[in-house]
């Protein structure tokens, strides 16, 4: 099975109540931190725990050295996810507003962390949820405390270093997950400095979708990463975006099209950026 999962709103709406399900709403924005917290607290799918982007899905930020959304520390990470009720055999379902890129960063983690059986990303979000006409709860889950426990695999991370050494491979893919305007540095309306990594290809997430917001079916999304892969292993890609959120959507829809989990440069471009001597593209 899959490492990539989806499940449709009228399938999680069969199974709200379930013994051993965890449903946890990751929605965010960017220019709203507060946003999330706010909307899950106005309504949100019933039985589902608000994961907060910043508060429980990343570390600290560290001025001049971290990224935007550095990963969190494993520990308190699966404490927090045991506060949440997860267990080992848990089946979990992830959502957010649609996208899907707040509830991939948690998927991803799960994977980091081991858990990579029984966890679905809504397809489509709650605006999927939404306009099947479901539901909505503002009560607030108190589950008893889960024993999930798990070990950060170090081997689905690379760090600047390493990437650093590796540009000008050929053997290297690196996909950038952020929209071609910023990958090309026509705009940066988030971070210092404008561009991109240099032999980076440009892999905007929001590509994988269809215009109703759904994943593409696996055999196109296959087919779109196979044009950005080539020949090259595809045991040597590597995926980034702006702050490490984003590039787990893709590394969801490589996944989903039947590829191995790749590797992520967690701190991404907004960690890279800290270092004057890295190098910087543009264009193309």
């Amino acid at each position: 099975m899959s490492l990539a999962q989806l499940i449709t709103p009228a399938e999680l709406n069969d199974r709200l109540g379930s013994p051993g399900l965890v449903i946890l709403d990751c929605r965010f924005a960017l220019e709203d931190p507060a946003y999330g917290e706010r909307s899950y607290a106005e309504g949100h799918i019933p039985g589902a725990r608000f994961a907060d982007l910043e508060r429980d899905l990343s570390g600290p930020v560290i001025r001049g050295v971290t990224g935007r959304h550095p990963l969190p520390d494993a520990d308190r990470l699966l404490d927090r996810l045991q506060t949440w009720g997860l267990e080992n055999d848990s089946q979990v379902v992830l959502y957010d507003d649609g996208p899907g890129a707040f509830a991939a960063r948690a998927w991803w983690l799960l994977a980091w962390l081991g858990k990579r059986d029984g966890v679905f990303l809504l397809d489509g979000g709650l605006k999927a949820w939404k306009g099947a006409g479901l539901a909505l709860d503002t009560a607030t889950p108190s589950p008893a405390k889960g024993g999930f426990r798990g070990e950060p695999d170090a081997r689905l991370l690379v760090d600047a270093n390493a990437l650093g050494q590796r540009l000008g491979d050929p053997h290297l893919t690196l996909l950038d997950a952020r929209a071609l305007p910023r990958f090309k540095g026509e705009v940066e309306p988030i971070d210092p400095v404008a561009g991109h990594i240099p032999g980076a290809t440009c892999a905007a997430f929001t590509d994988n979708l269809g215009a109703d917001g759904r994943f593409l079916p696996p055999a196109e999304l296959r087919q779109r990463f196979a044009r950005l892969i080539g020949e090259r292993p595809h045991d040597e890609l590597v995926t980034y975006c702006g702050s490490g959120v984003t590039a787990c959507h893709n590394l969801f829809a490589l996944c989903l099209a039947g590829y191995p989990l790749a590797r992520l440069y967690a701190g991404s471009w907004s960690e890279w950026i800290t270092d004057a001597a890295r190098p910087v593209a543009t264009g193309e």
